[in-house]
């Protein structure tokens, strides 16, 4: 039986884009020479809204799931993520949340041992994109914040604007590979930039 007295076991939550593998909709806009597609979370705070360009703009370009497909079957994981994911899970439990959507993210899961991902799933209708289903609103800090519910000290690692609430309801958040002016705006949160200074921080946590 379990007793008022127990530690709290810890869990990492990683962001996917940017953290882990390459930022999905940067490699669709370079593949097919479309450079409104860089535009990510990066830049814009308000994920329904950027989402709602990008449809729009893969309707007028009549790009389809099979295409898209076709490039993130191009990508690989950033140098060095499978290491350290590896040794991530060997320290400590570790969940992915991501923005991403099932239908992109599942040959990315593949190639970086199938962790654990929560995310949100596109609607596709004869090969078009015709919309997006959210997990949750804000599925990310929910997510923080159930974990930390259920007796779980929780840290936190993202790059964009869209972690910052789970960086910020996390025991401890990390930016990691972090664009200049999220590092600018959220000065609370330590910014990294190597695999090995990331696992240091978390593991000191960890054994804190």
């Amino acid at each position: 039986m379990a007793t008022a007295t127990q530690a709290h076991q810890t869990i990492v939550t990683l962001d996917l884009e940017g953290v882990l593998v390459p930022e999905i909709w940067i490699a669709v806009a370079e593949a097919t020479g479309i450079p409104a597609l860089r535009r990510t979370t990066r830049d814009e705070p308000n994920y329904d809204v950027l989402m709602t360009q990008r449809l729009a703009i893969l309707e007028k370009h009549g790009l389809t799931m099979s295409r898209l497909q076709e490039v993130i079957a191009e990508l690989a994981p950033l140098p060095g993520a499978v290491e350290f994911l590896n040794k991530l899970r060997n320290l400590t439990q570790v969940m992915i949340l991501s923005d991403t959507f099932e239908q992109f993210a599942r040959p990315l899961m593949t190639l970086l041992g199938r962790p654990t991902l929560l995310c949100h799933r596109l609607i596709v209708h004869e090969d078009r994109i015709i919309d997006f289903e959210i997990r949750t609103d804000d599925q990310k800090r929910k997510t923080v914040a159930a974990l930390i519910a259920l007796n779980y000290r929780v840290i936190a690692v993202g790059d964009s604007y869209n972690d910052t609430a789970m960086l910020n309801a996390a025991e401890v958040g990390f930016l990691f590979h972090a664009p200049e002016n999220i590092i600018r705006e959220f000065p609370e949160f330590i910014a990294l930039h190597t695999y090995d200074e990331l696992f240091e921080h978390i593991a000191r946590v960890v054994a804190g």
